[in-house]
């Protein structure tokens, strides 16, 4: 399923292409797609009308993060469908800059599905450190703060990352220091050391230097009124020798 997804878009992005002229080396942005939708069936995704367009993603499901792909740089609109019909449920239109990576988002319940464009970091974070961006998409929890956790430590010996966090947050890029965290999610406000138990607590994973990552906050599935889960996008890695 993953394969023909990556087929389907390397067919768009030279579909696009085509559309600029075949003279000469064309301006191309990569993009990517994030389902983050918790109750929305599969989606189709369509480079345009989906009457008068071929879908290039088909049965997309939640938690589903594309690899990159090179389309022709430009405006460009987006639009999905229920997999399978023609029933559309959100368009998004977006301007694909000329090297630039971009994430479409589809997000929120299905009955007001929202499409955004998310420009990434595409260059190295400093070095020794790493850039981490983050998404709150969990639509049946409420504002959350977040830590990063090195291996032997506990939150409550560190300040969180951020505070606050509601549905639809963007940190935006934060530059930490490279190293092994695990992500841990806590009410807002409550205090660590107190007998608040974290909504969250991920596995230890490993952020090198230079290297960029969005970390997105996403409801738990099967469905529970307060569950939570947490998917890394890579965003960018620094060439290796």
């Amino acid at each position: 399923e993953r394969t023909g997804r990556v087929i389907a878009l390397a067919l768009l992005a030279a579909g696009l292409a085509g559309c600029q002229g075949i003279a000469g080396i064309q301006p191309v942005s990569q993009v990517r797609v994030i389902d983050v939708s918790p109750d929305a069936p599969a989606l189709d995704i369509y480079p345009g009308p989906p009457q008068s367009t071929p879908a290039v993603l088909y049965n997309v499901g939640f938690g589903t993060v594309s690899s990159y792909i090179s389309v022709a740089a430009g405006a460009s609109t987006q639009a999905v469908t229920i997999a399978g019909t023609q029933q559309q449920l959100a368009t998004v239109r977006g301007n694909f800059l000329t090297g630039s990576q971009c994430t479409v988002l589809a997000g929120n319940i299905s009955a007001s599905l929202q499409m955004t464009v998310l420009k990434d970091q595409s260059f190295p974070a400093p070095t020794g450190q790493v850039a981490l961006r983050f998404l709150d998409q969990a639509t049946r929890v409420g504002a959350v703060d977040i830590y990063l956790v090195p291996p032997g430590s506990a939150p409550a010996r560190i300040a969180p990352i951020d505070t606050g966090l509601s549905y639809s947050s963007n940190t935006g890029y934060i530059n930490i220091p490279s190293g092994t965290y695990s992500v841990v999610v806590l009410p807002a406000g409550a205090v660590p050391a107190s007998a608040a138990s974290p909504i969250y607590t991920g596995s230890r994973m490993s952020y090198p230097s230079g290297s960029a990552r969005t970390i997105l906050l996403i409801d738990q599935q099967p469905a529970t009124p307060s569950g939570l889960q947490v998917i890394t996008a890579d965003d960018y890695d620094p060439a290796t020798n």
